[in-house]
């Protein structure tokens, strides 16, 4: 059975004094809210009618949800707003004529709703609409996709409250359910007019604002998409899509609401993937609104080869994987290029050899949810592994190591062994010493 999962966050890249480290953060989730038990059939709520029949109700509301998707795309305004309940408060109206606006300008390739009527809120749970002739809150996703980025589209949650007044179906609220567990998916254009800048190999979305910060992006994004495919040449599109949004309240709608973004420059992201079938949706790489401007061209560039990575590998990466394989191999590719020695690249690591020798162990997943130089240490102990392994078995020999730690989750010690021996032939001691030993020719 393909095992279907949402992953939020694969590898967050942080800008430090004294250089350019690409530190790893653990998963980040949407926040989840207990729903309250789904119904196959509602009556409206406090009102005596009874509900039509699911299958005829569910018609209806489709057809609605098709009519304003296909507004959106041949960019017919007042059929868009048509969907909209007449007597919505005017913030959800005027939201909702701003959205079709900001989308001007994105290369919107696909654009529908999917609903699902037996995934629909119990009527008791909710609100009381005056002069609503039905309430109904079936499970419906927005399904997206970007021309030139998006080999197949992607699904993502909208929390639709949908009313119907003289027999016709409208969208009444998309944050009515929030207390009881619909949440709606934002999307950079729920935040302002977008713009987009294309490159042959993908596409760089953000707003009037950070114009130049995306043409400076889009300038280098082919060529990361490139240095990646040179290390990870098959399992992926070799497409990419880079988001800079205006606010951390952007960004944390975009990476989950829980996620440190003051902290980060970047993170890849991914709503769906099936690791069975090699298959991922709706990746994207999203950089800061604070701090991504700051970064040199030199730090741009590994930032960016480091998430790429990501992305290429993430259909093949299962959750759990050691977390010292996976980001040490993102930040040897995305180093590889740069000729910045490990010394350099590894700050705290070298002035820890210097002081206190080689590390006893390779670095734990605890430490890769730790903050600050525990964090910094674990990512560059992380990033001198990958370096060890392929500056003395070769770079094929760290890609065979990745596929295979990757793919076998979350394993223990013994494990570990059993998988190390035939792709490098060290069992974990052996490659421990055989990694202190390079630290101490090439640091100490």
């Amino acid at each position: 059975m393909a095992r279907l999962r949402a992953l939020l966050v694969a590898g967050v890249a942080i800008a430090l004094l004294g250089g350019l480290a690409l530190v790893a953060a653990p998963p980040a989730r949407q926040e989840a809210v207990q729903p309250p038990p789904v119904t196959q059939s509602s009556a409206p709520p406090n009102q005596g009618a009874v509900a039509p029949p699911s299958g005829e109700r569910a018609q209806a509301a489709q057809s609605m949800l098709r009519a304003r998707a296909e507004a959106l795309l041949r960019r017919d305004e007042q059929a868009f707003m048509a969907s909209v309940d007449p007597h919505a408060e005017p913030a959800f109206r005027d939201a909702q004529r701003a959205l079709f606006a900001n989308l001007a300008k994105v290369p919107v390739r696909e654009w529908s709703y999917t609903l699902q009527p037996l995934r629909s809120l119990d009527p008791s749970v909710l609100p009381n609409v005056p002069g609503a002739q039905e309430l109904w809150a079936p499970e419906i996703d927005l399904v997206y996709a970007l021309r030139g980025a998006d080999p197949s589209p992607t699904h993502r949650p909208m929390g639709y409250l949908l009313v119907k007044r003289a027999d016709a179906w409208f969208i009444r609220s998309d944050t009515d359910l929030l207390g009881v567990g619909r949440r709606t998916w934002r999307g950079p254009w729920d935040f302002g007019p977008c713009v987009v800048v294309t490159t042959a190999r993908g596409l760089v979305l953000t707003h009037p604002a950070r114009e130049a910060m995306a043409k400076r992006v889009a300038a280098e994004l082919d060529g990361a998409v490139q240095s990646v495919s040179e290390v990870w040449p098959t399992g992926w599109t070799k497409q990419a899509v880079v988001i800079l949004p205006d606010s951390n309240d952007e960004m944390k709608a975009l990476v989950g609401p829980n996620f440190p973004v003051e902290s980060v420059v970047a993170v890849s992201v991914a709503d769906r993937v099936d690791t069975d079938r090699g298959i991922a949706e709706g990746q994207r790489v999203v950089m800061s609104a604070t701090s991504a401007d700051a970064l040199s061209v030199t730090a741009l560039r590994i930032v960016l080869r480091h998430e790429f990575t990501h992305i290429a590998a993430r259909g093949s990466t299962v959750d759990g994987s050691p977390m010292w394989v996976l980001e040490g191999f993102a930040d040897y590719v995305g180093y590889r290029d740069s000729g910045i020695p490990l010394a350099q690249a590894a700050p705290d690591l070298n002035a820890s050899m210097l002081t206190s020798g080689p590390p006893a162990k390779l670095p734990s997943d605890e430490e890769f949810r730790g903050q600050g130089r525990t964090l910094d240490m674990a990512y560059q102990k992380s990033f001198s592994v990958a370096r060890f392994v392929a500056d003395k078995l070769g770079e094929q020999k760290l890609i065979e190591l990745y596929r295979v730690l990757a793919k076998a989750g979350r394993v223990g010690p013994d494990k570990i062994d059993e998988l190390l021996l035939p792709v490098v032939g060290l069992n974990a001691e052996q490659f421990v010493a055989g990694w202190q030993e390079y630290l101490r020719e090439t640091l100490g």
